[in-house]
């Protein structure tokens, strides 16, 4: 039997509780099919395609119903609970795949939508991972560069940037030089391809071209000031952290839009303070 996959068993016993299956009708492992799940009118040596799982006792067993994820795939699935070992998510059977801590790659919260594969662990059960998805993700979409997409978040990288998967499907990322602090695991995004690589993974933004982004930038600095009372306690030139922080922007964001309302006279740069005039 192989757990996580669909395959075709034999019908090899008939019980008033369902069927027992078996790969071949004189094998020793068998698995229940439920009778709620037994089509009517089958009978002993008919062949049914199954996917196999375990149920809430550790069981092996068999549905007929289909799962929205199996072995060797990647899917978003929906966290119905949070608990003190794990998350539990909905995957279309009657008991909920858990998710452990350890293959979060950050604390998911009831509700949430995440990207997800499949696989057994040390103790055989089948069980849910944030991790190993980028190998898994297709690298030829049908996207050219310049075009507006969607894409759910499903991983954060220091080094990198934001991991984006682009119709739940494409592997994309987002560059670390790019805000995405305001960015959660799960979220939907839309985005603009800057560069298709020659490997075919995308590279996006989701800043608008620069004069229009640095007139958005340049309002958000100025309701800033507004709570600062009129004055920021730092310039352009402090830390990328401290403006990241403080600011919710990238350090050259900032000091584009700094330098427009410079130029347009609405803020003057004194005593390392930036005032709002």
């Amino acid at each position: 039997m192989r757990l996580g996959e669909k395959q075709e068993l034999t019908v090899v016993k008939k019980v008033e509780f369902g069927v027992y299956l078996a790969e071949a009708a004189g094998a020793e492992e068998r698995v229940l099919l439920p009778g709620k799940r037994v089509p009517v009118g089958i009978k002993e040596g008919d062949k049914i395609e199954v996917f196999v799982y375990k149920d809430s006792r550790d069981r092996i067993i068999a549905t007929t119903a289909e799962p929205k994820i199996k072995m060797g795939e990647y899917a978003v699935l929906r966290v119905v609970s949070v608990q003190k070992i794990g998350a539990f998510l909905d995957w279309g059977l009657e008991k909920d795949l858990f998710l452990p801590y350890k293959e979060q790659s950050v604390k998911v919260r009831e509700g949430d939508e995440i990207l997800v594969r499949l696989y057994i662990d040390k103790s055989s059960r089948l069980c849910a991972s944030m991790r190993g998805l980028y190998e898994m993700l297709s690298t030829d979409s049908p996207y050219e560069g310049g075009e507006t997409v969607q894409g759910r978040v499903y991983e954060f990288s220091n080094n990198f940037g934001a991991f984006i998967a682009v119709d739940d499907k494409y592997s994309a990322l987002l560059p670390k030089h790019e805000d995405h602090s305001y960015l959660r695991i799960g979220e939907v995004v839309e985005a603009k391809i800057v560069e298709v690589k020659p490997d075919g993974k995308l590279t996006l933004t989701m800043r608008d071209k620069a004069y229009l982004q640095m007139e958005e930038d340049a309002k958000h600095v100025l309701e800033i000031l507004d709570q600062y009372a009129g004055v920021l306690p730092f310039t352009d030139k402090a830390s990328p952290e401290i403006i990241m922080r403080e600011t919710q922007m990238s350090k050259n964001a900032f000091k584009r839009a700094v330098g427009r309302l410079y130029r347009e006279h609405k803020i003057e740069i004194v005593n390392h303070c930036i005032r709002k005039k």
